[in-house]
């Protein structure tokens, strides 16, 4: 490490290789602030240093560089992977990060069944069978689970149930399902909606077409007109979706980038197509820390977004700018996926059309983004303003306690800063060992859970801790804090007003006790309340999960005399808490271990349990 007060640029770069390589810039206290590759490290580092030409951020990393250390690469595709691992693992503030560490989900088709299976899949890909995707959301992979159930009729049901069924299901009545469960479809039959199916997923829908309609001809040349209606509809449908996507020119899949710079912010707008369908798209707001192009946005981005992961890679990938090493990174993007990967700009008809909506999309979301960080800022302003705090508050954390007449207590704390929400460090506390309906002892438990492990040093502490509650809310607030010697949080209570409506809150100051109600069109108020609904949704939504789980077991799990393995056969029979609570006693008395005395003491059980239930 050089210890001098001025890092010796002239010395350091003379003794460069100008093979390909990484480097790594440091500050005088050892931290690592910057990693880029280059196809010429002395070029490369050596323009850092120039006269003239760097902008502001630039010339900002510069005058902290105290250390440059340097790594030869034998090409400049190990340099891209060196440099993309070395961000992952060290995060440097001045390289552009990207935080996204969601697993994709896929539509399965499972390949060991006598008559598969379609499905919805996330994680490790262990099972026998064909995977398609990834899509970009659960919900895209449901819509397009619902188009196939209903045009193709393959089945989507749990293995258990569809072994345990005795007569056709519900999807069967409505014409989803062709009921290979109870054999009204043959195994030829069946296995022909899903070869279409598959088809179908692979982008093949032009070959899908014209075997539907030779198929259609076929069965009304052979006098089977309800076959070749059935062929008929199915090709109907299919052209409605090809239609409405407008991408006739497009095959195989893709995905579409478009980057968006403006203010000092940027944008990077992920379309996705699978099987020639346009299937939903996700947005990204990477931090810009050196004033970097649109082109230089999507060079950092796509290595992250690709090799960071499980994340398939399509075979081609559209961007609006081509990103700088272009050929680099096709290069290790195909090494990557081990098979042919481009990346291209110059795109012709369906491409471009979608590449255009892809960046106006980009721009209409930067937009919104930057006009929302300037509305929080002013609100962060106004409640710094408000409370005569010496700084605008970076972090701050909401609590709310739900519950039913004292069941299923849970608090919920919420966390927001200077971007608005972070869910990452949302957290929920189910509220046990208190006098039902007790909101004090509820938000004192949690207050204490939540605190005990921020005083000793785990995560940080919130500049200001609002409390949705009155003077007795946040006296407990106040005491937890007290026990605990955590300082220097402020303390507000938000009580709502005699109306019970928006804007009419009162505000608590838990250090002086003082009272007061703010106009309905101040900022700080804005935010107050944007912060206290998050709360209380994230309270609801925890409350009625665990409610719901809690009545549930009590179904099956409290009835005397009903252990694990009656249990099992029950909701193997009936698939599901709500199938047994809809059997008679006949139909309990065909499971096997349960006599008619049995029988009468489950149907006795559930139906007074549902009465209670219904009372309350």
């Amino acid at each position: 490490m050089n210890n001098l007060d001025e890092f010796d640029h002239k010395a350091f770069v003379k003794t460069l290789s100008t093979r390909p390589g990484v480097y790594q810039m440091y500050d005088a206290e050892g931290k690592l602030l910057y990693v880029g590759k280059a196809r010429n490290l002395k070029n490369r580092v050596g323009s850092y240093f120039r006269a003239s030409g760097l902008t502001d951020k630039t010339l900002a990393l510069v005058a902290r560089i105290r250390d440059i250390q340097v790594t030869v690469t034998s090409t400049e595709v190990d340099a891209l992977l060196l440099e993309h691992n070395l961000i992952k693992k060290e995060q440097p503030p001045y390289n552009i990060l990207l935080r996204d560490d969601k697993s994709y989900p896929y539509i399965f088709l499972s390949s060991q069944d006598k008559f598969p299976r379609l499905s919805l899949h996330r994680g490790a890909k262990r099972r026998k069978g064909t995977y398609f995707g990834p899509y970009p959301s659960a919900g895209a992979v449901r819509e397009s689970l619902h188009f196939l159930q209903k045009v193709f009729k393959v089945r989507q049901c749990e293995d258990s149930y569809f072994r345990n069924r005795s007569r056709p299901c519900l999807q069967y009545q409505i014409d989803r399902c062709t009921a290979p469960c109870v054999d009204l479809a043959t195994e030829e039959e069946y296995n022909v909606q899903v070869e279409n199916t598959s088809l179908f997923l692979r982008g093949k829908s032009r070959q899908l077409m014209v075997r539907l309609a030779d198929d259609m001809e076929q069965a009304a040349a052979e006098l089977e007109y309800e076959k070749a209606a059935i062929y008929r509809d199915q090709l109907s449908q299919l052209q409605h979706v090809q239609a409405s996507q407008g991408i006739e020119g497009v095959s195989g899949d893709l995905d579409i980038l478009a980057a968006a710079v403006s203010a000092g912010r940027a944008c990077v707008q992920v379309l996705f197509v699978r099987g020639a369908r346009v299937l939903g798209s996700k947005t990204y707001y990477p931090p810009l820390r050196l004033q970097e192009t649109a082109a230089q946005v999507l060079a950092a981005f796509i290595p992250q977004y690709y090799l960071g992961g499980a994340r398939a890679v399509p075979a081609e990938i559209i961007v609006n700018e081509p990103p700088e090493d272009a050929d680099t990174l096709q290069q290790a993007l195909s090494a990557h996926a081990q098979r042919q990967v481009r990346v291209r700009s110059r795109v012709r008809e369906a491409r471009a059309r979608w590449l255009k909506l892809a960046l106006q999309t980009a721009q209409t979301n930067l937009e919104s983004h930057l006009a929302g960080r300037e509305t929080i800022t002013g609100r962060l302003q106004a409640l710094q303003d408000l409370l005569s705090l010496p700084e605008v508050p970076q972090r701050m954390e909401c609590f709310d306690i739900s519950h039913s007449s004292g069941e299923a207590t849970v608090a919920s704390c919420v966390v927001f800063d200077e971007n608005g929400a972070r869910k990452a460090d949302y957290r929920k506390f189910n509220i046990d060992g208190i006098t039902p309906g007790d909101d004090y002892a509820a938000m004192q438990q949690a207050l204490e859970r939540r605190y005990k492990r921020l005083s000793a040093g785990e995560g940080a502490l919130p500049d200001i801790l609002f409390i949705d509650g009155g003077k007795g809310q946040v006296g407990q607030a106040m005491s937890v804090l007290e026990d605990l010697q955590v300082s220097g949080v402020e303390v507000i209570g938000v009580a709502k007003g005699v109306t019970r409506k928006a804007g009419f809150e009162t505000l608590i100051n838990g250090a002086t006790g003082e009272e007061r109600q703010l106009p309905g069109d101040s900022p700080a108020l804005h935010l107050i309340q944007q912060i206290r609904d998050e709360a209380h949704r994230f309270a609801i939504t925890g409350h009625r999960a665990r409610r719901g789980k809690a009545r549930q077991r009590s179904g099956l799990e409290d009835i005397p005399g009903v252990g694990a393995k009656r249990r099992r056969e029950l909701l193997r029979h009936f698939g599901s808490v709500q199938g047994v609570e809809n059997a008679n006693i006949d139909e309990l008395k065909k499971i096997s271990g349960i006599s008619a005395t049995m029988a009468q003491q489950i149907y006795d059980h559930l139906h007074n349990l549902a009465d209670a239930g219904e009372r309350t």
